[in-house]
């Protein structure tokens, strides 16, 4: 069976934990998606301007060089077709600022630590808004 690429969902992962980047490529593979990884919001950017055809794009808020707010905005600036397709991560829900970005993106978004399982879901969930 051979896919083509019109197919094949792409999903950009922002993300700078290692371990959590390979759980992500790990799981995201194994549903029949091809994942790119960026350690930050900046090597993000290179791969959109590279390839802006993703499906998906999840981003981690706490970033190095250029964080996920900043990704954010630039994507609703230069490829607002894209926003969405954007979930975020974060491990920091609590935080004022944090919430209240999340609020106003009107994003889904994972807490961190999350399971495979809630990485499955969610994604599934943003793929079905976008068919709507």
């Amino acid at each position: 069976m051979t896919n083509s690429s019109a197919s094949v969902k792409r999903i950009l992962v922002v993300e700078d934990e290692p371990a959590i980047s390979q759980v992500c490529l790990r799981v995201l593979t194994s549903e029949r998606f091809e994942v790119d990884i960026a350690a930050n919001g900046e090597l993000a950017q290179a791969k959109l301007q590279e390839k802006d055809d993703y499906t998906l794009i999840l981003i981690d808020i706490r970033t190095p060089v250029m964080n996920g707010k900043e990704l954010y905005q630039w994507i609703k600036e230069k490829y607002p077709e894209l926003t969405n397709g954007v979930i975020f991560t974060t491990g920091d829900v609590m935080g004022g600022d944090t919430q209240s970005f999340l609020e106003l993106a009107g994003r889904p978004f994972l807490p961190k630590p999350f399971t495979p399982d809630e990485l499955r879901t969610t994604v599934q969930q943003a793929l079905s808004e976008l068919e709507k």
